[in-house]
């Protein structure tokens, strides 16, 4: 029962990321090519600890 519920809380946190991430988009400096909005939304998660360059840019899209 636990790890379900943990289970559907981290995906719903990482569908929260996506949305959020798509709304706010326009206002990252990253090119607008559907190729590339898609693969940093679906990696945003690995993206926020390894690159900072990514984790401002994210910041920018969550305040979007």
């Amino acid at each position: 029962m636990f790890l379900k519920l943990l289970g559907l809380s981290l995906m719903a946190i990482y569908l929260w990321g996506i949305w959020k991430f798509q709304k706010g988009y326009k206002k990252t400096n990253f090119s607008s090519s559907l190729t590339n909005r898609f693969a940093l939304s679906l990696l945003w998660p690995a993206l926020i600890f390894t690159n900072k360059s990514y984790r401002k840019n994210f910041q920018k899209a969550l305040k979007g």
